[in-house]
């Protein structure tokens, strides 16, 4: 069980890492709450972390299940998916200031705005938790064992990594100002880079765990 709910972490944590990218949001969070006070910044990462939490459990539970309700297999949703997650990577390895970009373009509505009532909309999504981290969340919960007592470690193990995302999504908000700071231009695009090259990875392996039961069962048949 334990194994089980480990394994579930070490896979949707780095996934959602390289997706949300925290540390980058943080940049642009700052920017955007420029003229706010410390304490009111931390008020407005605590409702972003909270809502961000709500956005990724249920991706993460039950978008699968709502796919499958129209007819579409695992299998074909992991593809899909994992495709989905690749050709987001390979975007932001080749251009992460694109992604930049793209989110303070989403974001813009805040900055004529009074920000405390734009936590959900548009600062947790589509900025933070947008189209690419509830794909994400779908296809992680597509990896999701069949038999109950596994499937529940699993969902345990990959919830407890959306709660250390959404710690993460806070202290990065919270502390975006010196972040911002310390990193420097060059430190956040190696940063946006790494995290881009990791998520290439881990959207490959969800398209393979979707292609080895198909070439399987085509092979047995």
């Amino acid at each position: 069980m334990l194994t089980s709910a480990l394994q579930a972490f070490l896979l949707a944590f780095p996934a959602l890492f390289s997706i949300v990218n925290p540390f980058g949001g943080a940049i642009i969070f700052n920017e955007l709450t420029a003229e706010q006070t410390h304490v009111e910044r931390v008020a407005l990462a605590r409702r972003v972390a909270v809502y961000s939490t709500i956005v990724m459990v249920v991706a993460l539970w039950f978008g699968s299940y709502v796919l499958s309700f129209f007819g579409i297999s695992l299998d074909a949703l992991r593809i899909a998916g994992g495709i989905v997650v690749a050709a987001r990577a390979y975007e932001m390895l080749s251009a992460p200031e694109v992604n930049v970009e793209r989110k303070q373009v989403e974001a813009a509505p805040a900055r004529q705005a009074d920000l405390s009532g734009l936590a959900f909309f548009p600062l947790t999504l589509p900025f933070t938790t947008g189209p690419g981290t509830i794909a994400v969340a779908v296809s992680l919960g597509t990896e999701r064992p069949d038999d109950m007592a596994p499937m529940l470690s699993f969902y345990g193990g990959a919830t407890l990594a959306v709660l250390a995302m959404a710690v993460l999504i806070w202290l990065s908000y919270t502390t975006a100002d010196w972040m911002a700071a310390a990193l420097g231009a060059a430190g956040r695009s190696v940063v946006s880079r790494l995290a881009a090259f990791l998520l290439l990875g881990i959207g490959v392996q969800i398209v393979l765990s979707g292609v080895v039961p198909v070439l399987h069962g085509v092979m047995v048949k």
